[in-house]
């Protein structure tokens, strides 16, 4: 139970001060209402292209997404799931997900992504810990997930979405979880599905679980609201309109491929061209082919298409961009000066570039797409960090220090964010609420600072983190998680994880070792070791031996004073074999 102090914290963190009082107007009740009223207006135009793996094509209109999504919600309510109750998605990108998404906001029930980069323990917690009443799990995962499942203490109802027969679940006592299959469940249910409860914008729409620096994941909780006011935010920030198309590449288990390329066009009315996954051969293809005017990524991606054109056109070509896109927003992970200034004078593309977290619903602050070319130059190169912009209308930012008072412009701080899409709170872990909401802002645990603008505008920048994860692809890693693996490593004395810096995941994993005395060890049985533990996206890829591990006074890992160590390493992609 929160105490009415953090309760009070909170409230005032998820405000936002008289002078943008206008950003927290939401014209609609829900996202129901939203969803209702784009399927009848805009009727048989396109909301949202699926290009699968093999790149097949499919087309959903307004009109047909708004009737798929009522007999979602039909379906799931007659499996027993009310307003309130949570369902868990199991999947890659695909477009039975977002349909799955929208059924259970329609409904009035929370949405619970869960990532599959994550392993076995955690899934397990996700799903348990969320209390998911029904799961949709894509057949293609079937075999791993279903087990986990029928371990939990009170099993879900599983709705398989593939082709692929559908999986037996027993429980430890030998009775069966309940399967069926989506498509089937799915055709033969209710077209027009009208809710027997009224769903509000405090609703809870989505709980994304992301990775902190103990242990299990934290559970964010975002509402209605939250979602309906970030996607605002974006739409007119970016000068979105009804006529405008937007195309996704980022996995919708994060909160940066739901809200911005799912929730905010179909905010503004606008199209999304939906990806299984990234693909560089068929980016720009894919762009120009179907008209896209902004795209989202993360810093990873930038590094994987300039390597890829490279390699086409050879070096000092120019590819030529599609006429369409207007810019290329980027952020959910440490994009570089220089990473930023290659792409942009590679492909003569704009980077928008912004900050934001699942806690803040997802973006809460870009570079002003007014800017002229000089000066959006001068924020992305002239500062030692490309600045993430000035904060959106729906919140505030400041750089603040150990109190809660805001710094002077240049000095560092901890980036602190209060408005309305600010998260609920982290359901279940009030030791976590208690650090976060301290004095009433959302603190992110990121280091930053900020600029003035001729205009009076704050532009801010983000130099490092206050806390020690590791953000590798724009995905949070939990250093402590490999350390435990790295302790349990035959002849380590002692192993900390390092976030290194890389051209093409922002981060890379490495690890920094201690050997028992008078044993011998390399660094391919410790990646070894740590490849039967991790996927291979938390395993090492860089080992370096030494003889003390740098700590604090009061005995804390200083991983940071590690990681110059690694900068040989930074311009290598390591590849799975």
């Amino acid at each position: 139970m929160l105490s009415e102090e953090l309760l009070q914290h909170i409230t005032h963190a998820r405000s936002i001060s008289e002078p943008n009082a206008d950003a927290t107007t939401i014209e609609y009740q829900n996202i129901g209402e939203l969803l209702f009223k784009n399927g009848r207006y805009y009727d048989t135009k396109p909301y949202l292209i699926f290009y699968d793996l093999a790149g097949e094509r499919i087309q959903y209109d307004y009109k047909d997404f708004f009737m798929l999504a009522q007999q979602c919600a039909s379906m799931m309510h007659s499996a027993g799931i009310r307003r309130g109750d949570r369902v868990a998605t199991v999947s890659h990108n695909h477009a039975d997900t977002v349909i799955q998404y929208f059924g259970a906001w329609l409904l009035g029930a929370c949405v619970i992504p869960v990532s599959l980069s994550e392993d076995d323990h955690r899934i397990s917690y996700i799903l348990e810990n969320s209390r998911a009443r029904l799961v949709f799990l894509r057949s293609d995962y079937a075999e791993r997930v279903m087990p986990l499942i029928a371990s939990l203490p009170s099993a879900p109802v599983v709705l398989v979405c593939g082709p692929q027969p559908l999986p037996l679940g027993v429980r430890g006592d030998g009775s069966d979880v309940l399967v069926s299959s989506f498509e089937d469940e799915l055709e033969n249910a209710d077209p027009f599905f009208v809710s027997q409860e009224a769903v509000t914008l405090e609703d809870e729409a989505l709980i994304v679980y992301t990775s902190g620096t103990t242990g299990n994941p934290k559970g964010v909780v975002l509402t209605q609201h939250n979602l309906l006011a970030d996607a605002k935010g974006i739409t007119e920030w970016h000068g979105m309109t009804n006529s405008q198309r937007m195309m996704c590449v980022l996995p919708i288990h994060h909160v940066n491929g739901t809200i911005v390329t799912l929730v905010t066009p179909m905010y503004f009315g606008g199209t999304v061209v939906l990806n299984q996954k990234f693909q560089s051969e068929h980016f720009f293809e894919r762009i120009e082919k179907e008209r896209v005017n902004v795209v989202s990524v993360v810093p990873t991606l930038l590094a994987f298409l300039i390597e890829y054109y490279k390699g086409e056109l050879g070096e000092g070509t120019r590819p030529t961009p599609p006429q369409t896109l207007r810019h290329i927003i980027c952020g959910a992970g440490p994009l570089t000066v220089e990473l930023g200034a290659q792409f942009e004078d590679m492909f003569s593309i704009p980077i928008m570039h912004g900050y934001g977290l699942s806690e803040t619903t997802c973006y809460s602050c870009f570079l002003p797409i007014d800017l002229s070319a000089e000066d959006h130059r001068k924020w992305m190169r002239d500062h030692g960090y490309p600045s993430i912009g000035a904060a959106l209308p729906q919140n505030e930012m400041m750089i603040s220090d150990e109190n809660g008072t805001e710094v002077a412009p240049g000095e560092k701080g901890e980036i602190a964010i209060r408005g309305i899409n600010v998260m609920k709170y982290y359901y279940e872990n009030d030791i976590a609420n208690e650090q976060t909401f301290s004095y009433g802002w959302f603190r992110s645990g990121d280091e930053g600072f900020y600029q003035v603008d001729e205009a009076g505008r704050k532009f801010f920048f983000i130099t490092g983190r206050l806390k020690e994860l590791i953000i590798r692809g724009g995905v949070n890693i939990s250093p402590l998680e490999i350390d435990e693996v790295l302790a349990a490593c035959p002849n380590v004395k002692a192993g900390i994880a390092v976030g290194f810096e890389n051209d093409f995941y922002g981060e890379e994993v490495g690890a920094y070792v201690q050997i028992v005395d008078g044993a011998q060890l390399t660094a391919e049985e410790v990646i070894s070791h740590c490849h039967t533990k991790l996927p291979f996206s938390k395993a090492p890829k860089v080992v370096i031996f030494g003889n003390e591990i740098p700590v604090t006074s009061t005995g804390k890992y200083q991983r940071n004073k590690c990681k110059p160590l690694f900068r040989e390493w930074k311009a290598m992609q390591f590849r799975k074999k």
